[in-house]
């Protein structure tokens, strides 16, 4: 697809099933082919799902300059995107990672308008990250030359070795790795600047009374576990689960993972 004849305001989505509405949202350098599994669950079982492109990433509009990759920019174009939806009634949202941090922004800023949270391994704080990441992630230019520079096949053997560590509990299907590598490839360079612009959620995090489902990975590498249950405990309606899992038990472990929020879902109160 070519970017430039997109607009501004450009968001791809797809959109399955009928009722209450679910949208889904993915973390960083990914694609909303990452709900591949969960959106037909949703669908199947009354929910109107949602899933989308963010600014930057998958057949979205992406910003030319390294300077518009900013989480304001991305969480504009996101709700300037829900807000042409015109939904009927209060939005559930479901958010991997970065996602989650959009999902928990979201609610902080219009709390009328969100009925529940589901927050999957989410990304709310830099401590998360491990100490080398963090100053990776302080790097966006190398970081975006880096990555643009890289042939396809490199990024796949990082994602292979990755998802094939024991460490990590999980042997990510040969699809889902090659979609992985995929979406790092077209997704724009500038996105490795997001995670140095996000504020620390975890002080407002009581503000948000809203039913929700923290639910991650007990084998993420990428984000600190220890972190899930502090973010769980700071929110004042929260329940957690866990899976053996690495960063992405919504891929890694779909059917575990869909199964979960599929019951938080059908439990929340006034549920159809």
């Amino acid at each position: 697809m070519n970017n430039r004849a997109l607009t501004e305001n450009h968001v791809h989505f797809v959109q399955q099933g009928q009722g209450a509405p679910v949208i889904l949202i993915h973390g960083l350098a990914a694609s909303l082919l990452d709900w591949t599994e969960l959106l037909p669950t949703l669908a199947s079982n009354g929910y109107a799902g949602y899933a989308l492109d963010l600014l930057g990433h998958g057949n979205s509009y992406k910003p030319p300059r390294l300077e518009d990759y900013h989480i304001e920019n991305v969480f504009d174009h996101f709700r300037a995107w829900l807000e042409q939806l015109q939904p009927a009634s209060p939005l559930i949202l479901v958010g991997h990672s970065l996602g989650g941090y959009l999902a928990m922004e979201y609610a902080l800023r219009y709390p009328g308008r969100v009925r529940a949270l589901v927050l999957g391994n989410p990304f709310y704080s830099l401590q998360q990250l491990p100490a080398l990441l963090r100053i990776h992630y302080q790097k966006p230019r190398i970081n975006s030359e880096m990555i643009n520079r890289a042939p396809e096949w490199v990024i796949r053997m990082v994602v292979d070795l990755t998802s094939l560590s024991i460490r990590n509990g999980y042997v990510l299907p040969e699809k889902v790795r090659k979609q992985t590598a995929l979406d790092y490839k077209r997704a724009h360079p500038g996105i490795f600047n997001l995670p140095t612009t996000i504020r620390d959620l975890l002080p407002l995090a009581p503000r948000i009374h809203l039913p929700s489902l923290v639910l991650w990975g007990s084998r993420d590498q990428t984000l600190a576990p220890a972190s899930f249950p502090k973010l769980a405990a700071s929110l004042p309606n929260a329940q957690t689960a866990t899976i053996k899992a690495g960063h992405v038990p919504h891929q890694s472990h779909a059917e575990e993972f869909n199964r979960r929020v599929l019951g938080f879902l059908q439990n929340l109160p006034n549920s159809h």
